[in-house]
């Protein structure tokens, strides 16, 4: 299991919080499916289906948030509201106001609810307690709120914080383009985004496409700026860096399983790839800290 997205945040390290503390901490807020009359229902489910809520790998913790999402489009409840709002114009004689109709929606809606389609979805969280790393695998920043706010609601007074570095991604980002050269132990790969600071925003994208220096250096000149970097960790690790220091679209590379013959099963495999992916992630963020200027103290 390879997390995909990253959203940082930072920890004391080491951090003296057991995983019996912390499944301690999310067994109030435990997942419980919805019952046929909630939208939405969200709390700490079993990353590996059995009666744990807190995965332990070479003491690195793994949590999952659990989401059942009912699904019921307004198209539906509007549709359903005329065909009731006509019923009663042929009734009384005359078509409901604007707050009858509002009312008859929620009516509608509170009927239909019982029946509507749910759709389950989860969100990855891992903790290294030893380095201070809390990483929540989630490509927009929403659904890691969603996380950390639950966090905080089980943890009292947790010493979380959002990852800041000396300089600017977008600052070095750029630089590193314009001056043709990556940070130490990094390589650039072939994926970008120059956007304008101006009033007009204009953007320009290279997918799968080779980063001609010069061409590169015009649009910075032109007063573009990176806002989105593919590039190579270490030979060993593919991601796209963001202008907000989110990390995406991760990509373990051949190299990191070059010659295991092992046969696993399937919770060994599971064990065996989160303490790979945690132990390679653990070290890449440390090197990428350390390219953007180092740690930034609140």
């Amino acid at each position: 299991m390879w997390f995909k997205n990253l959203q940082i945040y930072r920890l004391p390290a080491p951090w003296a919080f057991t995983p019996e503390q912390m499944e301690e901490a999310l067994r109030p807020q435990a997942f419980v499916p919805a019952n046929s009359n909630e939208l939405l229902q969200q709390g700490w489910d079993s990353p590996r289906a059995n009666e744990h809520l807190v995965h332990v790998v070479n003491k690195q913790m793994l949590m999952m948030l659990g989401t059942e999402k009912k699904l019921l489009p307004s198209s539906v409840i509007n549709q359903v509201a005329k065909a009731k709002a006509a019923e009663m114009e042929e009734q009384q004689g005359f078509a409901p106001g604007k707050k009858a109709m509002k009312e008859l929606k929620e009516r509608v809606a509170d009927e239909l609810l019982p029946r509507a389609f749910s759709i389950r979805g989860n969100v990855f969280t891992w903790i290294d307690p030893v380095n201070g790393w809390l990483v929540v695998d989630a490509a927009s920043p929403n659904k890691a709120d969603d996380v950390i706010k639950l966090l905080l609601k089980g943890i009292d007074k947790m010493p979380l914080e959002s990852l800041r570095v000396q300089s600017s991604p977008v600052a070095m980002m750029t630089t590193w383009l314009e001056t043709d050269e990556a940070p130490y132990n990094f390589t650039i790969d072939q994926d970008t985004e120059l956007r304008a600071t101006g009033e007009s925003k204009a953007t320009v994208r290279y997918v799968k496409h080779s980063l001609d220096p010069e061409d590169i250096r015009r649009h910075i000149a032109g007063g573009k700026q990176c806002t989105r970097l593919a590039m190579t960790w270490n030979s060993r690790i593919s991601f796209v860096l963001t202008e907000s220091l989110a990390i995406k679209s991760i990509k373990p590379l051949d190299v990191i399983k070059e010659g295991e013959t092992i046969t696993y099963s399937d919770d060994e495999r599971f064990d065996n790839d989160m303490m790979l992916m945690t132990g390679e992630l653990s070290k890449m963020l440390s090197d990428l800290v350390e390219a953007l200027g180092g740690e930034a103290k609140a």
